[in-house]
């Protein structure tokens, strides 16, 4: 395609490529010094015209990114983060993990700056000049490093910083899990949802309004608009938010400020919103359950299957439940597309499928699909491959 100068129509921005800016360059050195110039690639005219098309189109592709930072569907990086801003939500920073440790020491000592490790060496920090008034003693603890890190129940059993009196460690919880930063593709779908704030659907705007509170990280929300109460056990005219993260107080303002007049409110949790009147609110909703669901799959292998194929189905299969919403089954369809993803070769694949079998974690095993309650959440357990 012949060289133009970058425009914009009803399309959008054009630009040329490197090798339309090259060919132009190299066109009008000849116009200038003759066809009788020799521009092979092993000549130094042709390297330093190189060298300046590769320049130009490195402005052109910046232009390009500067056109598309214009619109959320399609900016990036920090051109995202100020855009969203115009719909009063900014990027979610990364946040820490969190665990309750119970501590075990002599009544009146005195831990300064305490630190505890997990068994994969990372560093839980404890509040600061915690006293025993007791033998025993419970904390909140901060994992040391940013992001979305996992200790489950009895990890976190090292001192790693030993002070007299304090005698023992352990977690009887598991960590409340942090976050990585916010990613491009999360932002984009929160600023889609932000314009439904004003919405006059009811359930959009209630959705839009619990995905801007800060911490929240998967969320739900169920009608029942009928006389009777439906299949999930919803009331009739109410909601039912399923909700992960989040202060309580803070989801239940928006469901009280998003839903509609006379529309009640189901779940397990509650918390109390005092209106501008003064009157107190009794909104309810729920935190998702946590079900575990193994797998169990028999492959025959071929001469090119190693234990790096086995890793690679294993994890596929832990990615693909770990990434499943609220209240989204547990499909055998969706195991067999994560362990085909493990197969680097179609026409020459390393193992043989024979079988594949999902079923609760310390539960009976088969060939059905798993069914994840309304007001649940699939996690990956054990994941065991059989080779025959």
């Amino acid at each position: 395609m012949a060289y133009f100068a970058p425009y914009v129509d009803d399309a959008g921005l054009h630009v040329p490529t490197y090798n339309d800016i090259r060919d132009d360059l190299l066109a009008k050195f000849q116009e200038i010094y003759g066809n009788d110039l020799y521009l092979g690639n092993d000549s130094q005219d042709y390297q330093m015209i190189s060298a300046f098309a590769l320049k130009t189109y490195d402005t052109i592709q910046l232009l390009q990114i500067v056109y598309n930072n214009h619109s959320p569907k399609t900016a990036v990086g920090t051109g995202l983060s100020s855009l969203v801003k115009l719909n009063g939500i900014r990027r979610k920073a990364a946040s820490y993990s969190t665990c309750v440790l119970t501590l075990t020491g002599k009544p009146g000592t005195v831990i300064a700056a305490g630190v505890a490790e997990d068994d994969q060496r990372r560093k839980w920090e404890l509040p600061q000049d915690i006293k025993f008034e007791s033998e025993s003693l419970e904390v909140t603890a901060r994992c040391r490093d940013i992001g979305a890190i996992e200790a489950p129940v009895g990890t976190i059993t090292k001192i790693s910083n030993p002070q007299y009196g304090w005698l023992a460690v352990t977690n009887k919880v598991p960590a409340v899990k942090g976050r990585a930063v916010e990613t491009d593709e999360e932002l984009r779908r929160r600023q889609e949802l932000s314009t439904a704030v004003p919405s006059q659907n009811m359930v959009d705007s209630t959705l839009a309004g619990i995905a801007s509170v800060a911490g929240v990280t998967q969320y739900k929300v169920y009608e029942n608009d009928t006389n009777h109460t439906d299949d999930n056990g919803v009331p009739s005219h109410s909601i039912a938010a399923v909700v992960e993260g989040g202060l309580d107080a803070q989801v239940a303002e928006q469901i009280y400020l998003r839903k509609g007049p006379g529309c009640g409110t189901h779940g397990t949790t509650t918390a109390i919103y005092i209106n501008s009147d003064g009157l107190k609110n009794e909104i309810r909703f729920f935190r998702p359950i946590y079900q575990k669901v193994a797998a169990k799959v028999t492959v025959k292998k071929y001469a090119t299957y190693t234990t790096a194929v086995e890793t690679a189905i294993k994890h596929n299969i832990s990615t693909y439940i770990e990434r499943l919403g609220i209240g989204v089954n547990v499909t055998t369809t969706g195991v067999l597309t994560a362990i085909a993803a493990a197969v680097d070769d179609a026409l020459r694949p390393s193992f043989a499928l024979q079988s594949v079998q999902l079923g609760r974690a310390g539960g009976a095993l088969g060939i059905a699909d798993v069914v994840i309650p309304y007001n649940a959440i699939a996690k990956s357990g054990a994941v065991t491959v059989e080779v025959v």
